[in-house]
């Protein structure tokens, strides 16, 4: 069983007990519900997503790694450098709601 959701502009693939890292975002007394969700697969194939929810867990939230940005021209003497540390949101994936149905991670 598994779920393609949409988060901060990107598509992630997810299953129960997953962790991924997707852009900061809020959430309710570390829980994350989210209803983005664009196909579910299950008995019956890939379907459509929609009226699905998935339940999350933050686990972590914190700055990625620098990233250099370096801008150059040459013959022109003009040389810029920046750096960037994009934020991020670690969700672990709980639950898949779906046509009545609830698929839950297996506890360890």
């Amino acid at each position: 069983m598994y779920a393609v959701i949409k988060a901060g502009g990107k598509q992630y693939r997810v299953s129960p007990g997953d962790v991924i890292r997707v852009e900061k975002m809020k959430s309710n007394d570390g829980k994350v519900e989210l209803t983005d969700v664009i196909a579910v697969s299950g008995d019956n194939g890939l379907q459509n997503g929609s009226g699905a929810r998935i339940l999350a867990s933050v686990v972590e939230e914190g700055r990625g790694d620098k990233l250099i940005v370096f801008k150059f021209k040459r013959k022109k003497q003009y040389k810029k450098t920046q750096g960037h540390r994009q934020a991020f949101t670690a969700l672990k994936i709980n639950e898949i709601q779906f046509n009545g149905e609830s698929f839950k991670a297996q506890q360890a």
